[in-house]
């Protein structure tokens, strides 16, 4: 390796999992070294809602939702689509999510979901307290939003399940209700839950970036490369990339999407696919946001992104090669304006990101089949920024081989076989 930099860990992916995993292990006296193909948060991190979604704990894969899935991935321009030059390589996933919605596997994954949930949410005050964050927090809370009584009654079993699992909210049954937290939301909406307790970034890329310049102070680095292969030694761990191969004592693959052929090179065939997100930001002044919203029977938010207002949201199951459509990002836009009068829905920029996603809603997160050495920490879906300091902690332990407080089983790369 050129400047010879030999550190003890060299964690591949800039994103938010990334980043946050170098700094814990920075922090505790690990030399880390950050490898990524394009730099800090230049991918799926860069243009998230930027929220901390604790209360989201449920999985996408609940019992019943396979009599639904038809009807919604047959619309290209609906909250769940399949583009069709896609659907054969998408079916071992599906199948995979067919089998993750049944009553016994969805128990489990809620229960892990909540677990971990629980241990970002508290990781996070920590990681805040720890950088002297607070100025790039928002603790603004979320609406979500629901229109008539029928649509409200229908999701208070959800409701009830997050209450289960500690999850604060109040319920507003009324649009002069909800006015009172959000002015400017068409009366078609009559009911939300409101959680106060949730939080949002600034902005998820400057998020990001002042935790990389965290890191960086304390003596980490970070380089772009491309690394092609991960090679086992006996005492080491080498990455092979075009211009060169470095080597470390361990390696953190958090690569995001990118992690599957990475994770293949050792050995370990994983279902890992992507949910495509689309999103539109708009300048300052579009709309005088107060909190989070969220319209989860139509697959999008509105959200702050840094003096912007962004809203985007929807899955696409359609990997990472295909041109994105964003005809999907025009439709959630228009939709928003159609929900909020007051928008402005002009000068708006696009974008199209690529979620990490596993067929359970959990991610990966635990030592490769072959070696201790290598840990991963990848396939977050929507909840990368919200479990991203819990991950952080959880991988700073494995390395460390100390007790967990939590069980790992569910998140394990072999859950699958």
């Amino acid at each position: 390796m050129s400047d010879k930099i030999k550190p003890d860990v060299i964690v591949i992916g800039a994103g938010i999992i990334g980043i946050s995993t170098a700094l814990k292990l920075q922090s505790e006296g690990r030399q880390v070294l950050v490898l990524d193909r394009k730099g800090v948060a230049a991918e799926t991190s860069a243009g998230n809602a930027g929220a901390f979604a604790f209360a989201d704990v449920i999985p996408l894969a609940t019992p019943g939702i396979m009599r639904k899935a038809p009807k919604w991935l047959l619309d290209p321009l609906g909250p769940l689509s399949l583009r069709p030059a896609y659907a054969l390589k998408i079916l071992p996933w599906m199948f995979q999510f067919w089998r993750a919605s049944w009553k016994d596997k969805y128990q489990a994954a809620l229960t892990a979901q909540a677990s971990l949930m629980a241990l970002s949410k508290a990781a996070l005050e920590r990681q805040i307290t720890a950088v002297n964050g607070e100025s790039l927090i928002r603790r603004e809370g979320q609406l979500q939003l629901y229109e008539g009584a029928a649509e409200f009654k229908a999701s208070l079993a959800g409701w009830q399940t997050r209450k289960e699992h500690g999850v604060v909210f109040e319920f507003l049954e009324s649009p002069e209700a909800i006015a009172n937290i959000q002015p400017g939301i068409h009366p078609r909406f009559t009911h939300a839950a409101f959680t106060p307790e949730w939080k949002n970034v600034v902005h998820p890329a400057q998020w990001t970036q002042y935790l990389a310049d965290a890191f960086e102070k304390l003596g980490g680095q970070i380089r772009i490369a491309s690394i092609s292969a991960i090679d086992l030694k006996d005492n080491s761990v080498l990455l092979k990339s075009n211009d060169e191969d470095y080597e470390a004592s361990y390696v953190v693959l958090a690569a995001g999407a990118w992690s599957k052929t990475l994770a293949q090179s050792m050995g370990d065939n994983l279902p890992l696919d992507t949910e495509r997100g689309y999103n539109t930001t708009l300048p300052a002044g579009a709309f005088d946001l107060k909190t989070h919203i969220t319209f989860s029977n139509h697959g999008f938010v509105v959200t702050k992104a840094g003096q912007g207002i962004r809203v985007g949201g929807a899955v696409e199951l359609g990997g990472l090669s295909l041109k994105p459509n964003y005809k999907r990002a025009d439709v959630l836009l228009n939709k928003a304006a159609h929900f909020l009068p007051d928008l402005n829905i002009t000068g708006g920029v696009q974008w199209m990101g690529f979620r990490p996603s596993m067929p359970d809603s959990l991610p990966v997160i635990g030592y490769a089949t072959q070696s201790k050495r290598v840990v991963y920490a990848f396939g977050h879906g929507h909840l990368g920024l919200t479990q991203s300091a819990g991950t952080a902690e959880l991988v700073s332990d494995l390395l460390a081989e100390r007790p967990i407080d939590i069980s790992m089983r569910p998140y394990s790369a072999t859950r699958f076989q």
